[in-house]
């Protein structure tokens, strides 16, 4: 995970309240994306709603970062936490947002900005992918119940043949990145759920290898009778559209999404920054 980092400027304390929560998603050409964000946030404000609650982005989509902050200092707020929805602590969380904090800090010097720690591999995203997998599970497994029934001639179980979730297999697909650390520290999620379900779990990425083709094949070799596709995504957009179109023989499940964990891991990075030790008064 990032660190908590901070734009401090001088200002006075009081404002309109709590620090505001700034929420701020990546970006992406694909509408379902910003969609999706704008849900997450609705979940937040819905949660918190003594807080100022706001989506920005780093880029293709509006309102931007700058944009935003612009709103919350001329709506009067001193203090606004910038959480990041972002899984990885890497270029933009290290050092996009970073930037575009100290130029808003610059041009607000009334105004203090906490950025604050990524989402990350967090145990609790962890098992809002273990439930979209159940889920996914669960509805493959009602629509073969259908087809064995409709072509059924005789007596039995409507799930006969259906795959115990003891045999499940799990190619848990991230974006991937030039770092070899950073996928080694993402394939963690797959191990940690491997850890929490009993499922066996492959790592792939749709980006750089192995693909979600090697990961299924390695996943049979090791017994898995069905195997699912889990992103490792908080939204869909054409990196999981690749992975579809890379394994389209396989059940891919729904990203991460408005999970009520992700509204917890959200607020609790919020909340953690606020608690830092000179933080303005709200």
């Amino acid at each position: 995970m990032s660190a908590v980092i901070r734009a401090r400027t001088a200002h006075s304390a009081g404002g309109t309240g709590a620090p505001a929560l700034i929420a701020v998603a990546h970006g992406s050409r694909d509408p379902r994306s910003a969609a999706t964000m704008a849900a997450v946030t609705e979940q937040l404000a819905a949660a918190r709603p003594d807080l100022d609650v706001r989506l920005a982005f780093l880029d293709l989509n509006a309102p931007s970062v700058d944009q935003v902050i612009d709103a919350v200092a001329a709506q009067g707020h001193t203090c606004a936490i910038v959480v990041p929805l972002l899984l990885g602590s890497a270029f933009h969380a290290r050092v996009d947002l970073p930037g575009l904090l100290a130029g808003a800090a610059a041009r607000h010097p009334r105004l203090e900005l906490t950025q604050a720690e990524v989402l990350g591999p967090d145990a609790r995203l962890v098992s809002a992918l273990r439930d979209r997998v159940i889920a996914a599970n669960h509805a493959a497994m009602e629509n073969r119940a259908i087809t064995v029934a409709a072509d059924s001639t005789g007596g039995g179980s409507v799930f006969a043949g259906a795959v115990s979730d003891s045999r499940l297999g799990v190619a848990v697909a991230a974006v991937g990145s030039s770092s070899a650390a950073a996928n080694i520290r993402t394939a963690e999620v797959a191990r940690t759920l491997a850890a929490a379900t009993g499922w066996k779990t492959e790592i792939c990425f749709a980006t750089t290898g192995p693909s979600v083709t090697e990961a299924a094949a390695r996943l049979r070799a090791r017994g898995a009778e069905r195997v699912l596709v889990a992103p490792w995504f908080l939204a869909p957009g054409l990196l999981t559209d690749r992975l579809v179109n890379q394994a389209p023989d396989l059940v891919h499940t729904q990203v991460l999404g408005p999970h009520p964990a992700l509204t917890d891991v959200v607020l609790d990075r919020y909340d953690v920054a606020v608690d830092l030790p000179l933080l303005c008064s709200a």
